[in-house]
């Protein structure tokens, strides 16, 4: 699954420069993650770094953008050419 910025988030920009894939920009309100380019970090890291950095732990999962393992690996290799 692709994660989602949830309307609890405080704008305190930590979550952005966190994401390898840079699918964190902000929104018209919140930041948003753009589910196209969203990894859940599979491939650079072991845990997802905008969910380790938030303060106010409002990065779930997307239920609308459910996908494996596989999938993430596979857009991971998709975006990064490796």
């Amino acid at each position: 699954m692709a994660l989602i910025i949830t309307d609890e988030c405080i704008n305190c920009d930590v979550c952005e420069p966190e994401c390898p894939n840079e699918a964190i920009e902000p929104g018209d309100e919140i930041y948003v993650i753009d589910p196209e380019k969203c990894t859940e970090c599979v491939g650079h890291y072991e845990t997802s770094q905008c969910v380790e950095v938030c303060p106010v732990d409002c990065i779930p999962f997307d239920p609308a953008h459910n996908e494996t393992q596989d999938q993430l690996m596979e857009k991971y290799h998709m975006l990064t050419g490796k």
